[in-house]
């Protein structure tokens, strides 16, 4: 999902692999931690703060860098630190597997440990399928500069040579005898250091060496989320703690408190308070929260207590004014960037044979996962404590700073699991109001949302429209194409450091448009983005699962089926005319070798899987998309066929079947990027058939799941995933899968009954109005 632009690129979590490694013993056991190579990884937090300097390492008493990722002890047990979210995708367990598979590690004895926030962790951030694929190396090397340690103090302690022994299942092998890890760290005097330079050259296993990554092995949380010991956000507490239960004012921004009527709630056993808050960070304008002492008579007394409120400006906006406003937009080749801008598209549309001009659309879709939100504040010994799960934890610590009026150091974010995330935690607002509520009434206040107040609070994916144009030449081949996209921009909203640039300077938000840069060779081509300042001000657009090429790839694949249908050829065959591996889509290291071939390779397995070109029973069609994933830096090639049947009674859409091929290259853990596949799979329907609000007066209109519909058990289609064996780099998996399914679904509908739709998400009449047009009913 993240992308950060080349001029922050010191921000990347892979910073960590600029450090060099200390080890030595410690207390009870055995460490390894990163040196400091230079002074540049100190700014390399979006926190703005310092890595601790490193210690000077005495023999007596070695001492080392706190930034320590991994630990030995006397028993054996390796205890790896996680400095990511686990929100279901099973990252404790991919990445503790790539540490110890270098370490040579018994995996029973690997435990995880998912940490609070602290500097030396540099950024901390989950999202945009990028933990795996930024950690890889780092931690391999990890790995195995701890087993090279181990190796070197367990020939010594066996009185043999170095080159004689060998790590394997958490002991130091040699002829005739072994020694344990655990036993090296009890009797061993480990002490060794690591420079970069020496770190790079470490010879990493070959793949086919490997023991763990690429097998399949218990995930380390299992136990904990099936015996209910697992702690979670909302399970937080401490003693003496109050609860609090938002009221949320009308508008997003720029809401008054004009006056509180508590009179009513005060008759429920429990109650104190009804706090209006005033917020320096301006993450909650016109919050109230109803405070009480416990969380039944929070939420009892929260209906009761009325408040007046003077709205903002969003009061009277409406999604059709935001996608109205977007069209307009569109109209004006002067707003937004480039961020692919080639000589030679007006002449090649003006020279064209045959041009094709298409309008897609998404309604706005929000998070809805299963854990509301919820914060936790205390503040012991002049720290601020944060219980709650985040996706991003150094976006929102400034923002706790700024609100609590304290320096950043005294607020920490201590990490719970994640009730599902899908982008909506990497927006850490809801911990501000508990925590200026904790501040107002010096007690330890939780806050916790009704789901209703979730859905009103949200970050919403944002409404967006794109326009899509292409050119053929007399020849029939495509000689260009242009694709506009205008929607909110939410790193604009939230963090716009990292906003993008393009040649000509003109700032753009890589998430907002990443996908409509895709691998085909269409001659000339052109994107643009397109901020939707009134969707930016109506609401706080945000991340959610898939983000850009959620609607942009909804566009492009829409459009190259239509393309092909223009052109008078099978969509399969033009899309691999296109898919010609030169040029910018030639694929580079170490990332993207091979480029639009290996897209080329799943689209053919995928359409011989799923039978493509076979006769199928009536309204009953296959339709084929596919994707490079989140962005081109980390390309996890994707294709996807859908099997759909069309009810043209009721114009009902049924997805009968799902084939996909995914390579994205070493697969770490095949059971978690099955899941992963499998979870984006089924989103992708939901959001393509069933997801989809629209704002209303400043609001969204629905706000529970009553009238917000996602799929549902009994509309799951049959899924048949299949991953291409790979020893190339790895690559996300978090949202790949989701990007794919939405074209292909509304393909399908096309090919099953003629229909063709262009909007999320799908809907009957949509589908009826295309049979309408079409005359086939």
């Amino acid at each position: 999902m993240f992308k950060l632009p080349k001029e922050n690129s010191s921000l990347r979590p892979s910073a960590l692999g600029r450090r060099g490694f200390l080890i030595a013993a410690a207390g009870t056991g055995f460490t390894l931690a990163f040196l400091r190579a230079d002074s540049s990884f100190a700014n390399s937090s979006l926190a703005d703060s310092k890595v601790a300097p490193v210690p000077a390492v005495t023999p007596a008493a070695p001492v080392f860098d706190p930034s320590i990722w991994f630990e030995l002890d006397v028993d054996g047990m390796i205890t790896v630190n996680i400095a990511k979210a686990e929100m279901g995708q099973h990252i404790g367990t991919a990445l503790a597997r790539i540490v110890a598979d270098e370490l040579e590690a018994d995996w029973s004895k690997v435990r995880l440990r998912y940490v609070d926030t602290d500097p030396k962790w540099g950024l901390m951030v989950t999202g945009g399928s990028w933990s795996v694929w930024q950690n890889f190396d780092p931690l391999s090397r990890a790995g195995a500069a701890g087993r090279l340690a181990l190796v070197e103090e367990g020939a010594r302690l066996l009185r043999m040579p170095v080159s004689g022994c060998h790590a394997k299942l958490g002991a130091v092998h040699g002829r005739g005898g072994s020694i344990s890890y655990a036993e090296i760290v009890r009797r061993g005097k480990l002490a060794r250091q690591y420079t970069p330079a020496q770190l790079k050259a470490i010879v990493l296993k070959t793949p086919q060496q490997r023991s763990l990554i690429g097998h399949r092995v218990q995930a380390l949380d299992i136990p904990s989320k099936t015996d209910g010991t697992a702690q979670y956000g909302i399970d937080a507490h401490v003693d003496g703690m109050l609860y609090a239960r938002p009221k949320i004012p009308p508008t997003r921004y720029g809401s008054k408190v004009v006056s509180i009527d508590d009179s009513a709630a005060r008759q429920v056993k429990g109650y104190l308070h009804s706090l209006a808050l005033q917020d320096p960070s301006g993450s909650v304008p016109g919050w109230v929260m109803v405070v009480a002492e416990s969380y039944a008579a929070a939420m009892r007394a929260a209906d009761l207590v009325q408040v007046k409120w003077r709205a903002g400006a969003a009061a009277h906006v409406s999604e059709q004014d935001i996608v109205n406003y977007a069209s307009k937009q569109l109209a004006d080749a002067s707003l937004g960037a480039r961020l692919v801008d080639d000589d030679g598209v007006e002449q090649a549309f003006k020279d064209a044979s045959l041009t094709l001009e298409r309008h897609y659309t998404t309604s706005t879709v929000l998070h809805f996962q299963l854990e509301p939100v919820n914060a936790l504040a205390q503040k012991v010994d002049g720290i601020w404590h944060i219980h709650a799960g985040n996706q991003w934890q150094s976006l929102i610590l400034p923002v706790l700073a700024k609100a609590l009026k304290v320096p950043q150091d005294k607020v920490m974010l201590h990490t719970y699991l994640l009730g599902g995330g899908f982008g909506r935690r990497l927006n850490g607002d809801y911990c501000v109001p508990a925590a200026l509520a904790a501040q107002a009434l010096g007690r330890p206040v939780k806050m916790l949302c009704t789901r209703a107040d979730d859905a009103r609070f949200d970050s919403p994916r944002s409404p967006s429209v794109q326009h899509v144009r292409m050119a053929f030449d007399g020849e029939g081949k495509v000689s260009a194409m242009v694709h506009e996209a205008s929607a909110g921009w939410p790193t604009q909203a939230m963090i716009p450091a990292l906003l993008a640039k393009d040649k000509a300077g003109h700032p753009y938000d890589p998430f907002a448009i990443a996908g409509a840069d895709h691998w085909y060779s269409v001659g000339a081509q052109r994107v643009r983005a397109v901020s939707n300042d009134l969707a930016n001000s109506s609401f706080r657009p945000g991340w959610l699962r898939s983000v850009g090429p959620g609607w942009t790839n909804w566009a492009v694949e829409s459009f190259m089926d239509e393309a092909a249908q223009a052109a008078k050829v099978d969509p399969l065959a033009f899309r691999l005319s296109l898919l010609q591996a030169t040029g910018r889509n030639a694929g580079s290291a170490p990332n993207a070798v091979g480029g639009a071939a290996r897209l080329a390779h799943v689209l053919r397995r995928a359409a011989e899987k799923a039978g493509w070109g076979t006769a199928m029973p009536p309204d009953t069609g296959l339709g084929i998309a596919a994707t490079f994933g989140q962005e081109r830096g980390m390309p996890t090639w994707t294709a996807c066929v859908a099997r759909v049947k069309v009810d043209r009674s009721t114009c009902m859409v049924k997805v009968e079947k799902l084939t996909m091929v995914i390579d994205a290259g070493t697969i770490v853990d095949p059971d978690g990027a099955l899941a992963q596949a499998e979870g984006g799979a089924l989103w992708g329907v939901s959001m393509a058939i069933h997801e989809g609000t629209a704002f209303l007066n400043g609001e969204v209109k629905d706000t529970n799941l009553n009238t917000y519909t996602p799929l549902r058990m009994a509309d799951v289609p049959e899924l048949d995933i299949e991953f291409v064996a790979s020893t190339q780099t790895a690559t996300g998996m978090g949202e790949p899968p989701t990007t794919a399914v939405a074209p292909a679904i509304g393909n399908a509908i096309f090919a099953a009954v003629a229909s063709r739709v262009r909007h999320l998400p799908i809907r009957p009449e949509a589908v009826l109005k295309g049979l309408d047009r079409h005359g086939a009913v």
